[in-house]
C-alpha cells in the first residue's frame, strides 16, 4: 500500500438508462447514492456527486480520481475517466463475491452477460435492441396491471399454477397479458408467468457464452424475488446478490480508477484528470 492511500478518495458513477449510481470509496466505501436518472436527470449527475460528497463529508477538490461509466458515462464533464459498464461490473462483483465467475445484469433498457475471470472480462453478450428482458419491460406490464414495480415479485411467488407467456415484444405481451386479465387468470399466475419468461430469455443470451458457476445477478430486477426465483429455476442453482444490486458497476469503476492512481503512483508517473467540472451536462458540445 502507498504511503497516504487511506487518506485518496476514489468516486465511480454509474449513469444508467433509469437510475443513477454513486459510489465513494477510500479503503472501504465512504458514501452511496442512487437517484433517478430520467430525460432531466442525465444533465444533473453533478447533483447527485454533491449529495454523496456531503454524505462522505469531503469536498470536490479531495477526490483523487473520478471515473463514469455506463449509458451516460460521456456526458459527466467531473469525470476524469470513462470506462465501459461492462469492464466495471467485472471489476466490482468480483471485489463482492471473488468466486463469481458469471454476471448476469438486467438493467432498465438492456440485459447482459459477463463472463469473469480474476476481475476482468472474459467474454460478454448483451440484449440492448429490444426492451422484453428488462426492467422497462416490467414497469410497463406493472402499469398494465395496476401494480407497483415493487409488488410483483413477491405476488408472482404466491403463483399456484404459473400461466405461460408466449409474446416477446412488449407491446403484444402487454395486450396478451390484459387478455388473460379479462379471462379471469389470477394475477399472480401471470406473473409468475412472465417472470419464467424473462428468466428464459435471459438465460438464453447468456448461455450463449457458457454460463460458469457462481453466478451474480445484478441490476435493478435483482431486487424482484420473483425475477431471482424464476433465473435460479432456470439454472438450476442459487445466484448470488450484493447487499446493492444496483452499485455494483459504480464500485467498479471506483476500484479502478483506484487501481489507475496507484499503479501510477508505483511507476512514479503523472495522474492525468479530466476538466472537473462540477456542472450540468451539456449533451451536444
Amino acid at each position: 500500500m502507498c504511503a497516504g492511500q487511506s487518506e485518496m478518495y476514489f468516486a465511480g458513477i454509474d449513469i444508467g438508462s433509469t437510475m443513477t449510481k454513486i459510489v465513494i470509496m477510500d479503503d472501504e466505501i465512504s458514501s452511496q447514492v442512487i437517484g433517478p436518472t430520467g430525460a432531466e436527470h442525465r444533465h444533473l449527475a453533478n447533483k447527485v456527486m454533491e449529495e454523496a460528497l456531503s454524505k462522505a463529508g469531503i469536498a470536490f477538490d479531495e477526490l483523487t480520481y473520478v471515473v463514469a461509466t455506463g449509458y451516460g458515462r460521456i456526458n459527466v464533464p467531473f469525470a476524469d475517466k470513462q470506462i465501459t459498464e461492462i469492464t466495471c461490473h467485472a471489476k466490482g462483483v468480483s471485489s463482492i463475491f471473488p468466486s463469481a465467475r458469471t454476471v448476469i445484469d438486467i438493467g432498465g433498457q438492456d440485459a447482459k452477460g459477463i463472463k469473469i475471470a480474476g476481475g476482468k472480462v472474459v467474454n460478454f453478450v448483451m440484449n440492448d435492441k429490444c426492451a422484453a428482458g428488462t426492467g422497462r419491460f416490467l414497469e410497463v406490464i406493472a402499469e398494465a396491471l395496476g401494480l407497483k414495480l415493487e409488488e410483483m415479485g413477491e405476488l408472482s411467488l404466491q403463483s399456484k399454477e404459473k400461466v405461460m407467456i408466449s409474446s416477446t415484444c412488449t407491446i403484444f405481451a402487454e395486450q396478451e397479458v390484459v387478455s388473460k386479465i379479462a379471462d379471469g387468470v389470477p394475477i399472480e399466475d401471470i406473473l409468475a408467468g412472465l417472470h419464467e419468461a424473462i428468466a428464459s430469455r435471459v438465460f438464453h443470451m447468456a448461455e450463449k457464452m457458457k454460463i460458469e458457476k457462481d453466478v451474480a445477478m445484478t441490476g435493478g430486477v435483482a431486487m424482484n424475488v420473483g425475477m431471482v426465483k424464476a433465473l435460479e429455476d432456470q439454472l438450476g442453482f442459487p445466484v448470488l446478490i450484493a447487499r446493492e444490486p444496483l452499485l455494483t458497476g459504480a464500485i467498479g469503476a471506483a476500484i479502478l480508477g483506484k487501481e489507475l492512481v496507484i499503479k501510477a503512483l508505483e511507476k512514479g508517473e503523472a495522474i492525468e484528470k479530466g476538466a472537473r467540472l462540477l456542472e450540468a451536462a451539456s449533451f451536444f458540445k
